[in-house]
């Protein structure tokens, strides 16, 4: 075989590659890759805001929705909720803890 050949194939190779980058990093950047739709203001209702192991197969996470926070224990067995409705603690509305109301 030619050494042009090689050339080609190599160029090709790359090229691909790269269509393959841009199209990843199109679908992460507009939120293609979550299967979720993106909000049309920005504003996000959910989100995770910690999480933890506690086994192997099991872990504690805690999620805020609309500036409530829910703690979840997710496991294979099943999911259940630890704790609901926690006030956030940037939730401007709710009082400092250990204030007098």
């Amino acid at each position: 075989m030619e050494f042009s050949v090689y050339i080609r194939f190599l160029l090709a190779l790359i090229f691909v590659l790269g269509l393959i980058g841009v199209i990843a990093w199109a679908a992460r950047r507009f939120g293609l890759m979550r299967g979720s739709v993106r909000p049309r203001n920005g504003q996000r209702r959910l989100e995770v805001i910690e999480t933890a192991a506690v086994d192997s197969k099991r872990k504690m996470m805690l999620v805020r929705r609309d500036g409530t926070e829910h703690l979840l224990l997710l496991g294979v067995n099943g999911d259940m909720v630890i704790e609901h409705g926690i006030k956030s603690a940037e939730d401007p509305a709710s009082p400092p803890a250990g204030a007098a109301q």
